[in-house]
């Protein structure tokens, strides 16, 4: 309405207009420093990986003040590049890209379809898999998802360096500043904000969240329990010369003493089944040491002539009881860790952010219902128990007994059926995720479809700018008389959809979860609660 005023604005409504955006500005700064004078971000991020990156761009999104502190000084690592880098992204996470409009910007996918050397194509191209079993392309039925045509892809392939890289330019785009070299060594919280220390400097900010992975200092330093079992196998992950690499086979080998993983020659991973002993022995991986497992794992006497560089991992699987302790908050691998198989780990972090990002810019901005930033506990914490169960699942039957292997060959001819293999990559790919959000909404908690509207345009590109929105395709002007009452945080689209799935009107969070959904009788009762459910009415006039 400002901007159409100003197409020909008078004196008085130019100035008005100036002098508003001078108070936002001076109002939002003079809210953000200190007694002492000093900065006080809305929210510090621990970790610049990819879900502290995407959590920083959501809260950037929001108008939220970020500062990322970051301990490695140099973000590019061999580990984080083809092939060990290498991350299969899934639906949930394609969706989220693209919503905010950065999945056009993913380039690995477009030439590169399978990471392993001499792979099958066609039917018999491996998709995935689940404890190193495969499932194939050609026995995956995906008219068992009731995807919309034109939704975005169930599964890409992309690395960590890729999808960094992107996030990072998208972040610092937003304004958001990131600090590399800075570890955290402690963080003092009151009832008002976190100082956060790192070495000799210090940082304010209203919140923090911990995104610094595995073994994060915002976890440890913050008290939260960190509960779960204990690994099974150490795992490696190597780059080595070979003098005699025949006596080695390609791709995913089981063996009598584990298993090894040649993708590429010379790009070896391996898995020991010591019950985690030399991981948490924090010994040096030495080339005889390396030589010694991966002998003792192919059965061979294959020789290793040199070791540029070398990982190990294990699939101990714990959870955080908690992702809240008042203001710090956890995300991503500092809530919850697992076995790498599969990339979910990746994926769950970035789920993390899509559903803490705007419940926090909304408490931040007082624009919260009571019980929002909650929800991110409720809602996240049973997907990631629901992951951490699936990584538990392949570990044991990945285990070299008689027993494991016995159930590992059952689980092999049922994913070579077309209704197992579904039911497999349904999982890995996270089509079937939803949140139980209660009531008898049939689709509440499930992730929108990608609706087309009569003029071309798709919900997922409706959705760039991060807010909730009420999709009428009836245009039904009672709702938007409500969708007016929460102004600034749901946005009203009207039209029809060349597919509305028998839907007259559909609600819908930030994150692009449905949280309401009519047929052709919508009930602007049921409506307006779900809306007080996540939003406030009127939030404008709060600030």
């Amino acid at each position: 309405m400002i901007l159409s005023r100003l197409y020909n604005p008078t004196p008085g409504t130019f100035q008005t207009f100036v002098l508003s955006i001078i108070h936002m500005k001076a109002t939002t700064l003079k809210d953000n420093i200190s007694a002492q004078g000093r900065f006080i971000y809305d929210v510090i991020i621990a970790g610049a990986g990819p879900v502290g990156l995407f959590l920083a761009c959501e809260l950037a999104l929001a108008k939220c003040s970020v500062l990322v502190l970051e301990k490695v000084e140099n973000p590019q690592s061999p580990l984080k590049q083809l092939p060990f880098g290498i991350r299969g992204l899934n639906a949930p996470t394609i969706e989220a890209l693209y919503r905010r409009g950065l999945l056009d910007q993913l380039e690995i996918h477009k030439h590169l379809k399978n990471p392993h050397q001499n792979a099958a194509q066609g039917p018999r191209r491996q998709v995935g898999h689940f404890a190193g079993i495969p499932f194939l392309e050609g026995n995956v039925d995906t008219s068992q998802w009731n995807r919309l045509p034109g939704s975005s892809e169930t599964s890409l392939i992309s690395e960590m360096q890729e999808l960094e890289t992107i996030l990072t330019r998208r972040a610092e785009a937003l304004g958001v500043e990131i600090k590399r070299g800075l570890v955290i060594t402690n963080f003092h919280q009151t009832n008002d904000g976190v100082t956060v220390q790192s070495e000799d400097q210090s940082f304010n900010g209203k919140w923090l969240v911990g995104c610094d992975g595995a073994r994060s200092v915002v976890r440890k330093l913050g008290g939260f329990e960190f509960a779960g079992t204990e690994p099974e196998f150490t795992g490696y992950t190597t780059r080595i010369d070979i003098a005699d690499p025949e006596k080695l086979g390609q791709g995913r080998i089981m063996t009598a003493q584990g298993m090894y993983l040649q993708s590429q020659p010379g790009y070896v991973v391996i898995q020991d089944f010591d019950g985690g002993a030399f991981h948490g022995s924090e010994k040096p991986i030495t080339l005889e040491h390396v030589q010694e497992v991966l002998r003792r794992v192919s059965n061979t006497d294959v020789t290793i002539t040199t070791l540029h560089f070398a990982t190990t991992w294990t699939d101990r699987a714990r959870q955080a009881t908690a992702y809240r302790n008042g203001r710090v908050l956890l995300a991503g691998d500092a809530a919850h860790i697992h076995a790498p198989l599969g990339g979910q780990g990746l994926n769950l972090g970035l789920g993390d952010a899509m559903n803490l990002g705007w419940k926090l810019a909304a408490t931040i901005h007082g624009k919260a219902p009571e019980g929002l930033l909650d929800s991110y506990y409720t809602e996240r914490h049973p997907i990631g128990a629901q992951v951490l169960d699936w990584s538990r699942a392949q570990a044991a039957i990945m285990n070299p007994t008689p027993q494991a292997r016995a159930l590992n060959a059952i689980i092999r001819d049922i994913m070579d059926t077309r209704d197992g293999a579904t039911y497999f990559a349904g999982r890995v790919w996270g089509v079937s995720t939803y949140y139980d959000l209660g009531g008898e909404q049939p689709l509440a908690g499930y992730s929108v479809p990608n609706f087309e509207l009569e003029d071309g345009k798709k919900i997922g590109e409706l959705m760039h700018d991060g807010q909730g929105m009420l999709l009428d395709f009836n245009n039904n002007d009672s709702l938007k008389t409500l969708t007016d009452e929460y102004s600034g945080q749901i946005k009203y689209v009207s039209g029809s959809a060349k597919d509305k799935l028998g839907l007259s009107a559909v609600l819908i969070r930030p994150d692009g979860i449905i949280a309401w959904a009519a047929d052709n009788n919508t009930d602007c009762v049921e409506l307006q609660k779900a809306m007080d459910r996540w939003f406030i009415r009127n939030a404008e006039d709060l600030r």
